[in-house]
């Protein structure tokens, strides 16, 4: 369901980030394919680098439907973006793809916490994650850094999810 980035992809999921449905929400948006095909090497450096993690989300063919990321990696926390193609909306992948890489985040990379901002006019991501357990909203909790977030011109949402709270949901359902 998730793979590591590589240039062979990019074509796939360019032509899935630029439908305007999807589009506005995209973090690394690119006007062109070959500013896709170098985001994407930024991407593969920088997790190289440690400042990033990102994999393809791939459908039960092995195509590429989209993206997770976790971005600003530092002091065991980072930010999570992700998205996928219009024609693959509200059949689970992106659900599946959160509890897939929350798994290798917080049992191989030694992350802590992940940060989502969501805009507030994004009702279907908000949607989404609402519907995971161990997602908590965060304007409240952690209010600096929801400030911090709402200093642009978009207005955020702000939701963690904590290592411990997603290892005990995930025990919970396998009891």
């Amino acid at each position: 369901m998730l793979k590591q980035r590589d240039l062979h992809e990019c074509h796939s999921l360019y032509h899935l980030m630029i439908d305007p449905a999807v589009f506005p929400y995209v973090r690394n948006k690119s006007q062109s394919y070959e500013e896709y095909l170098f985001t994407t090497e930024q991407l593969i450096v920088e997790e190289e680098q440690g400042t990033s993690i990102s994999r393809t989300i791939l459908n039960e063919t092995g195509h590429p439907i989209g993206t997770i990321d976790l971005y600003d990696i530092g002091n065991k926390t980072g930010f999570l973006a992700t998205w996928v193609g219009i024609p693959y909306f509200g059949k689970g992948y992106n659900q599946r793809a959160k509890e897939s890489f929350f798994s290798e985040l917080f049992l191989k990379h030694n992350i802590e916490t992940v940060f989502l901002k969501i805009r507030e006019q994004n009702i279907r991501s908000k949607k989404a994650v609402q519907k995971l357990p161990y997602v908590k909203l965060a304007n409240e909790i952690n209010s600096p850094l929801y400030h911090l977030i709402n200093y642009t011109q978009h207005h955020y949402d702000l939701y963690q999810v904590e290592r411990m709270d997603f290892l005990e949901s995930r025990s919970a359902v396998n009891a």
